[in-house]
């Protein structure tokens, strides 16, 4: 790797550590108390003003529960891995092997009709974008429109398919065996109480 490339890494992992941060919703003082690392060295490193170095980057990785190799990896182009397969084709969203791997899947009209239901370790989460999908899972038929989504246990014979007359597209996530999607919603605000009546005298 030339020192261009190098720098191109390094200048990616600010940007890197920023987004882990926001997605754990944490302040920089948040991950100073906990790492050791001063404010203002987090907002340089996030910034791309202080350079990395790996004293500074092992307790940030721990923190975050993540390999080194997440935070100063290449980038990869993701369009020039695509592949066609029984008329879906299927385009990385993540660069990263292992963990959880996002794909954005289009299905041609009539894809995967004639494919065998199939069997594997993982967990499976798939929306739907547009047009309709059917999802046999077991004894079970399900059809998803637009805006629909289902998440299995891909130890269950399962099998994706367009029914379909027009393309459809779907964006797939798939993980390892016992790790599901956890999704973070705000807690619903409740109701305004009625004011108690006023006592008689």
């Amino acid at each position: 790797m030339d020192a261009g490339a190098v720098q191109a890494v390094l200048e990616q992992v600010g940007p890197r550590l920023r987004r882990l941060r926001e997605r754990r919703g944490e302040t920089l003082a948040d991950v100073g108390a906990v790492t050791g690392t001063s404010v203002s060295t987090l907002s340089r490193l996030e910034s791309g003003g202080r350079r990395a170095t790996l004293e500074l980057l092992l307790p940030l990785a721990a923190h975050y529960e993540v390999g080194l190799d997440e935070l100063v990896a290449p980038a990869r182009r993701t369009a020039e891995r695509r592949t066609v397969r029984h008329g879906v084709t299927s385009i990385p969203l993540t660069a990263q092997p292992g963990g959880l791997r996002a794909y954005k899947q289009v299905l041609a009209p009539g894809a995967g009709e004639a494919v065998e239901p199939q069997v594997h370790e993982g967990y499976e989460w798939v929306y739907v974008l547009s047009g309709r999908l059917r999802l046999l899972l077991g004894d079970q038929e399900l059809f998803l429109p637009a805006g629909e989504a289902a998440e299995f246990d891909t130890r269950l014979p399962h099998r994706v398919s367009n029914p379909g007359e027009r393309p459809a597209e779907v964006v797939s996530i798939f993980g390892p065996q016992g790790q599901r999607m956890h999704v973070r919603a705000r807690p619903r605000r409740s109701a305004p109480q009625a004011p108690a009546p006023p006592r008689q005298a």
